[in-house]
C-alpha cells in the first residue's frame, strides 16, 4: 500500500483527531510541518483543545545516501515511550493516542519553554547539569529494564535495530573503510548479541528537550532490547563531534561528558561496569568515524574537522581503547586544549 504523509491527507488527520476527542466535529484540523527530523513526518496541529504534535514514520529517510526501514518502526516508539513513562516520569512525552492505519501518533506539543539541546550545545551554552540529569535518566531506564525477559520479548526489534543503526552507521563505514571492516564487523557482531537491556537507540542531544522541570527525551523509533552501550556511546559521541566543531568549548564539553557517563554509571547494577565501559570505549571511535562517513553523516562540521575526526577515530579504533578515560584523554589532547 502507497505510503500517505499525513500533510497530504486531511480526512486521515480529521479522523486521528476526532476518534481520539480531541477535536470538534465542525472544528478545522490542520498540520503544520516542523523541521529537523529526517526519519519521520511530524506536524504540530493547534485546536480549541490544546496544541499537538503528531508523528508519522517515513518508509525512506531525508538522508543523502539510499536508507530505506520498515515503518511498523512508530509502533516500538510508542511501547517505547510508555514504559519509559513509568519508569521516569515526566521524562518523555506522552503517548495520547496512535493510528495504525497511517503508522502515527499524537503528543501534546511542547512549546517555547523547551529548549532543543542539540541547539544549545552548537551555540556554546553547555550546561554539564543538564549532561548529568540526561545520564542519570538514561540510567534509570536502563537499571529498571535490565534482564527484564517480557520486555526483551516484546523489544526483540533486532531487524529494525539492524537496518536503522547498525547498517547505516557500522557497516556503511565498513564499506567506505575497508581496512577497518574486520573491527567494524566485530562491533556489528558483538552489539547485535548483546541483549541486556531495553535500548533508546538514539540518544543523540537533537532528541532532549530541556525543559523548566529538566530534559524530555523524544524519538524512540530505534527502540530494541540489546546492548546498553550503544545508548550510551551514541550519545557521548555527541560530546566528541562539538568538541571538534567548538575547540573554545571544548573542556565544558568534555566535562558534559565525564557528567554524563558518571550519572550513568551510578545505575549500573546487572553487569561489571568495566565490561560496560570497555565495549562503550570501544563503539565510540566507530560511531564518531560513522558520522563522517556513514549514511547520516554530522552536518555542522567544517571540511578540515571532518578530516580530523576521521583521522582521531580510525587511531582510537586502531587502538581498541578499554576505558572511557582513554578515549576523553586522546580526544581532549587534540581538540579540548
Amino acid at each position: 500500500m502507497a505510503h500517505t504523509e499525513l500533510a497530504d491527507d486531511a480526512a486521515a488527520l480529521r479522523r486521528i483527531f476526532l476518534a481520539l476527542g480531541l477535536a470538534q466535529p465542525d472544528e478545522d484540523v490542520r498540520a503544520v510541518a516542523l523541521t529537523g527530523g529526517v526519519s519521520s513526518g511530524i506536524y504540530r496541529v493547534d485546536l480549541a483543545s490544546g496544541r499537538y504534535c503528531v508523528k508519522q514514520a517515513l518508509p525512506r529517510l531525508k538522508v543523502a545516501k539510499h536508507w530505506e526501514v520498515p515503518v511498523e518502526r512508530v509502533f516500538s516508539e510508542i511501547a517505547w515511550l510508555r514504559a519509559a513513562a513509568a519508569i521516569v516520569p515526566g521524562r518523555v512525552p506522552a503517548v495520547l493516542g496512535e493510528d495504525a492505519a497511517t503508522q502515527s501518533f499524537v503528543m501534546p506539543f511542547l512549546g517555547d519553554e523547551y529548549r532543543n539541546w542539540k541547539s544549545e550545545l552548537l551555540a556554546g551554552r553547555i550546561d554539564v547539569s543538564l549532561a548529568r540529569f540526561v545520564g542519570d535518566v538514561l540510567g534509570r531506564i536502563h537499571a529498571s529494564t535490565a534482564d527484564d525477559a517480557e520486555l526483551a520479548v516484546r523489544f526483540a526489534n533486532d531487524a529494525h535495530f539492524h537496518a536503522l543503526r547498525l547498517e547505516p552507521y557500522l557497516l556503511e563505514c565498513a564499506r567506505e573503510h575497508p581496512a577497518l571492516a574486520a573491527t567494524l564487523l566485530a562491533l556489528v557482531e558483538r552489539t547485535a548479541s548483546t541483549r541486556r537491556v531495553l535500548v533508546h537507540g538514539d540518544v543523540s542531544p537533537k532528541n532532549v528537550l530541556a525543559g523548566p522541570h529538566g530534559p524530555v527525551l523524544l524519538d524512540a523509533e530505534c527502540a530494541w532490547f540489546g546492548d546498553p552501550a550503544f545508548d550510551v556511546a551514541f550519545c557521548l559521541n555527541h560530546f566528541l563531534l562539538k568538541a571538534a566543531h567548538l575547540p573554545a568549548h571544548g573542556r565544558a564539553l568534555m566535562n558534559a561528558f565525564h557528567g554524563f557517563a558518571h550519572a550513568y554509571f551510578a545505575h549500573v547494577h546487572w553487569e561489571s561496569p568495566a565490561t560496560l565501559q570497555e565495549r562503550i570505549a570501544t563503539l565510540l571511535p566507530a560511531l564518531a568515524l560513522a558520522r563522517i562517513d556513514g549514511k547520516s553523516p554530522v552536518e555542522y562540521l567544517s571540511r578540515p574537522q571532518r578530516d580530523a575526526v576521521r583521522s582521531h577515530s580510525i587511531a582510537l579504533l586502531q587502538q581498541s581503547p578499554t576505558s572511557l578515560e582513554t578515549v576523553a584523554v586522546r580526544w581532549a589532547l587534540e581538540f579540548a586544549a
